[in-house]
């Protein structure tokens, strides 16, 4: 992929109106069902839902994207089991314009969220569950050293 370098920075309350305009596009519905439980989430970041670590996905000072992870420990959902904190995370992506689709910054973005559970935490997997019909996610999910694993129906790799 030849284009610009993108980082992240923390999420803060001024970038919330541009996430729900990003989550109330139809292709972003397709996979983010409930836009307002994840600005809940967000809105909540310093409290309840201080485990989960939200992201904008930036390149120079445009905001493209929006990405998290999280203990999976911490958050307890029924897609997984999960029994000690601090080993399995998850993480949560996705390009909020249109202009950036379908030229592998999905793969720079999970590659930059590996690197930062990697460095922050003393995790030893991500876990993930697209849908299997997001085939953009799955295939760059699979560039990234990720494995699907049958049994578990879900992504995993080791860090």
């Amino acid at each position: 992929m030849n284009g610009p370098i993108l980082y992240l920075r923390q999420i803060e309350d001024g970038d919330i109106p541009l996430l729900n305009k990003w989550l109330h596009k139809p292709y972003i519905l397709n996979w983010y069902e409930d836009p307002e439980a994840w600005l809940d989430e967000i809105r909540q970041r310093n409290g309840v839902c201080s485990f989960i670590h939200h992201f904008v996905v930036m390149t120079g000072s445009q905001s493209i994207g929006f990405c998290q992870y999280y203990d999976c420990y911490e958050a307890g959902e029924d897609w997984y089991s999960v029994h000690s904190a601090n080993e399995t995370y998850s993480i949560d992506y996705l390009i909020g314009e249109e202009a950036y689709l379908r030229q592998g910054y999905g793969r720079q973005i999970i590659c930059l969220l590996v690197d930062m559970i990697r460095g922050n935490t003393q995790g030893k997997e991500i876990i993930v569950n697209p849908e299997e019909e997001n085939l953009a996610s799955c295939k760059a999910l699979v560039s990234c050293g990720f494995e699907y694993d049958q049994a578990g129906a879900c992504y995993r790799r080791k860090l």
